[in-house]
């Protein structure tokens, strides 16, 4: 079931998108999408977001704050927001360091629940 003209959309609809990627929770890729020259591996990404996201739902769970629903990660280069889509898929936006992180939230918050349907 391909996702990848929801994440194109998505990531040019962002001032400094570069990409986005469904993933489980296990770092497997689902579907992807990169913008030419970004220079980022998302395959690499999934499988070492997927390993931080276990340990912060871990976090969450021995804390009893409710579960995890969405997680932001700046860096020099780059901005990364994952939210999650059910208990074993999420989805991934990469932005550029300067990137718009509030609208990049607001819509992966709103294409997170077509997603869902189109996964039930």
């Amino acid at each position: 079931m391909p996702f990848s003209e929801t994440l194109k959309s998505i990531v040019e609809s962002v001032e400094g998108g570069l990409g986005a990627i469904i993933m489980a929770d296990d770092g497997i890729a689902i579907d992807e999408y990169l913008l030419d020259g970004s220079g980022m591996d998302l395959n690499l990404m999934a499988v070492e977001y997927a390993s931080l996201l276990k340990e912060v739902k871990r976090m969450a769970d021995v804390l009893k704050t409710g579960s995890l629903e969405e997680m932001a990660v700046n860096t020099g280069r780059a901005q990364v927001i994952v939210r999650s889509i059910n208990d074993e898929l999420f989805i991934a936006l990469i932005l550029g360091q300067d990137g718009n992180c509030g609208k990049g939230r607001y819509l992966l918050r709103r294409e997170v629940f077509g997603l869902r349907e189109r996964l039930s």
